[in-house]
């Protein structure tokens, strides 16, 4: 799949791609006359990279989480620690916001009724 075929099935721009690229989130990309032809693999990677800043973690965290996981199963401990870390915000995230949504509903019962 051609670059601009993958920015537009992600929702994201091609410099944002190659950008994942030269910043090491995907690896080199292989190259048919110097265009890019993305991979299973690498599709496979750039949906973790989205869910992952849809998790709120930093292109940082994302960075260290993937050169984590090319150790190989010594780093299970350490990515499973970085994963349980961001959850935990999200799940904190999630709660304050559903305590707002309680608050929108209740006022908008009160003005309804």
């Amino acid at each position: 799949m051609k670059i601009s075929e993958v920015a537009k099935k992600y929702g994201l721009t091609t410099d944002t791609l190659r950008y994942y690229e030269s910043f090491g989130l995907i690896d080199s990309v292989k190259k048919v006359s110097g265009i890019r032809e993305y991979s299973e693999k690498d599709l496979d990677r750039i949906e973790f990279i989205i869910c992952m800043k849809n998790a709120g973690l930093s292109l940082e965290d994302i960075k260290e989480f993937i050169a984590l996981a090319s150790q190989g199963d010594e780093t299970i401990d350490k990515r499973i620690e970085l994963l349980e870390k961001h959850k935990n915000l999200l799940e904190a995230e999630i709660k304050s916001k559903n305590a707002i949504l309680d608050y929108l509903n209740k006022k908008i019962e009160y003005y309804k009724g």
